[in-house]
């Protein structure tokens, strides 16, 4: 009985960390196998964003909430990518979550964003990267409003604001 218990332990120890190692090595491999359109050097994003956006976009690093200057912002436009400015959100979608971060509940274009598992922090999310650069958004969790469900909890330094033209309120 012992021997069981001591090959029970053993499996349980070395069969989960082999397991989250090859889990791993996937995610990895399926995040640098993806090529984006827009390709810069680090060098060259440093160059061209801001400290706090370069560590969320860059470096997936996330604002502290309730800091972000689209957090409790609700003006009709658009919410493109900071880095590219591929249009992402719509701000018909936009909701207040009351998560300290801007939240949507849809995406203006589907093909706009990549969602990728994300298993840092020993939590399992789902990462949202924009399409075009790479750049990393937020996350998206299935705790928002109807009809989606969905609610893309989103960073303000990652996304820039286009405020809906007066010209297309005459049209």
């Amino acid at each position: 009985m012992m021997k069981v218990c001591i090959l029970f332990v053993t499996f349980l120890l070395f069969g989960t960390s082999c397991n989250s190692e090859e889990k791993q090595e996937k995610k990895n491999n399926t995040e640098n196998d993806m090529k984006f359109e827009i390709q810069k050097t680090e060098q060259e994003w440093r160059k061209f964003l801001d400290d706090e956006s370069y560590m969320v976009l860059r470096q997936k690093g996330t604002e502290r909430p309730h800091t972000g200057k689209y957090n409790l912002h609700f003006e009709e436009g658009i919410y493109a990518c900071k880095a590219c400015g591929s249009t992402l959100f719509e701000s018909d979608t936009k909701f207040d979550a009351h998560c300290g971060w801007p939240s949507f509940s849809d995406v203006a274009d589907t093909s706009a964003i990549v969602e990728i598992e994300d298993s840092s922090y020993g939590m399992i999310r789902t990462e949202v990267v924009c399409a075009k650069c790479g750049g990393h958004l937020g996350h998206v969790f299935n705790d928002g409003p109807a009809p989606t469900g969905l609610r893309y909890c989103i960073n303000s330094v990652s996304i820039n604001f286009v405020e809906k033209n007066k010209e297309d309120d005459e049209k």
